[in-house]
């Protein structure tokens, strides 16, 4: 079932028409009492009791709003125009919120993708582009909104890993974008059958569980300073190798295989070290 627009009266014109006709009927009633004319008078009171069944069809609709009507429960269409609005006073008019909304999940607890357990949360912003859907598709469009959010939530977080663990990795902390593409996706899916877009959807909370928070930390702590010591290590080594390459070019120095090695040495432990080197100055031939 999809949105179908229908046509609706001005309210505001038609109630003055309605207002001027019920007094007109009163005149008429008068009259025809005074005239002692059963038939006018019956006819009279008739047209009063169908004006006033009329005012039924009254309906407000304020901005960024629509009013689904149904006629006997079958579904006659959508009304979007703003203000006082009439149609058939046996239209029932049904009030469905057009306007952008947004809420926070709860934190969910879940395992990502190598199995530790997590807290995740998302808010998610949305609004209704179809009323039709959104009132006779699904029971209550709004509890539907955010049962399905936190399904499409845990589905999301089990399919990649908190941390990024190689460079082609694709993980919860690291890729912010693309995991919220990704959920955004996940609840396009899921909400379309009730005529809700999802407008964004992004992570706003996210750690691991607390018993494995203290040990999780450590081994960032671990992957921290072992990365630290790797990029320490790579650029130890090409200076060391600019080092003897501009020795050898230059002509400085000669140096055989041995003294190289020590010299290879002496200065990966200045580089790599995590202590200002204390410098010994060798005062004797440097052969010795």
């Amino acid at each position: 079932m999809h949105e179908v627009n229908v046509r609706s009266w001005p309210g505001i014109p038609v109630l003055i028409a309605n207002i001027v006709a019920n007094l007109a009927t009163v005149w008429w009633f008068v009259a025809s009492v005074q005239s002692a004319e059963p038939v006018p008078v019956v006819s009279s009171i008739l047209a009063f009791l169908v004006l006033l069944i009329g005012y039924a069809g009254y309906y407000m609709v304020e901005p960024n709003q629509a009013a689904v009507l149904t006629l006997f429960g079958k579904y006659v269409g959508t009304v979007r125009e703003q203000g006082l609005r009439f149609n058939n006073p046996f239209y029932a008019a049904r009030k469905v919120s057009l306007r952008v909304r947004n809420f926070e999940s709860g934190r969910l607890k879940v395992n990502e993708l190598n199995g530790s357990p997590i807290e995740i949360a998302a808010v998610i912003v949305w609004k209704v582009v179809d009323s039709a859907e959104a009132t006779f598709n699904v029971d209550d469009y709004e509890s539907f909104v955010q049962i399905q959010s936190e399904a499409a939530l845990r589905s999301m977080a089990t399919r990649y890993p908190y941390d990024q663990h190689r460079d082609d990795d694709v993980s919860l902390r690291s890729h912010a974008q693309e995991i919220s593409e990704h959920l955004k996706k996940e609840l396009d899916d899921r909400l379309t059958t009730a005529g809700v877009d999802v407008i964004e959807a992004r992570i706003s909370h996210l750690a691991y569980a607390s018993e494995i928070a203290q040990a999780m930390l450590q081994r960032q702590q671990a992957e921290a300073v072992v990365a630290a010591r790797r990029r320490i290590v790579d650029g130890a080594v090409g200076m060391v190798d600019m080092a003897l390459k501009d020795l050898k070019e230059q002509g400085i120095v000669d140096l055989d295989e041995e003294r190289q090695a020590q010299m290879v040495s002496n200065l990966l432990v200045v580089l790599c070290s995590d202590r200002a080197p204390t410098p010994v100055v060798n005062a004797g031939s440097i052969h010795q």
